[in-house]
């Protein structure tokens, strides 16, 4: 795997060994970064954002965000296997003094064990396909207001995922790529 764009452009990212850890092909992530620049119903950049990239794996959606110069990119992620994995990634690129990494679930990190105050301008959530509680969690984050107004939200599931969402959370659109789908919404 491969940082697409951006100053990183080319760089390799490493990738956990394990079968639990789903990375985020590339085609998919070029898609996500090609509809968030061109979109006409997107009015998010990448540039000088804050980025908050929940279930971060290998972190491949934070350090491509870095890539293309966003100002911050929190990664939130507690599979120690993938955890490594994100550090070597991190000190590879040496981007550390953009970033900070939470060893939390992302329910104890939303919910106020975070230290920062920061509002995040993207959050980019790529749970476990089979992670069911994603209403609770959407709700959490707006309960918390840990976005900015007109803040992006992206949510990757598998395309056979029916997922109850929050009646305040507004979908603006969906792509399906393959066996996954891509919701990009806002409160």
């Amino acid at each position: 795997m491969r940082i697409i764009s951006g100053k990183f452009k080319n760089k390799k990212i490493l990738l956990p060994t394990d079968k639990l850890t789903r990375p985020l092909k590339d085609i998919v992530r070029e898609s996500i970064f090609n509809i968030i620049e061109h979109s006409n119903l997107l009015k998010n950049e990448i540039l000088n954002s804050n980025v908050l990239d929940l279930f971060s794996g290998s972190g491949s959606f934070g350090l491509e965000c870095l890539s293309r110069g966003a100002s911050r990119v929190d990664f939130c992620e507690n599979y120690l296997p993938a955890l490594h994995i994100l550090k070597k990634n991190l000190n590879n690129l040496n981007c550390g003094s953009r970033t900070e990494l939470f060893d939390e679930t992302v329910l104890n990190f939303i919910d106020g064990s975070r230290k920062n105050k920061i509002k995040y301008d993207i959050i980019f959530m790529d749970p476990p396909y089979k992670e069911n509680n994603i209403k609770d969690l959407l709700d959490l984050i707006f309960k918390k207001e840990i976005f900015k107004k007109n803040g992006l939200i992206i949510l990757h599931r598998s395309k056979k995922t029916k997922d109850d969402l929050p009646n305040n959370f507004q979908i603006i659109m969906s792509r399906s790529y393959g066996l996954s789908k891509i919701h990009f919404g806002k409160f």
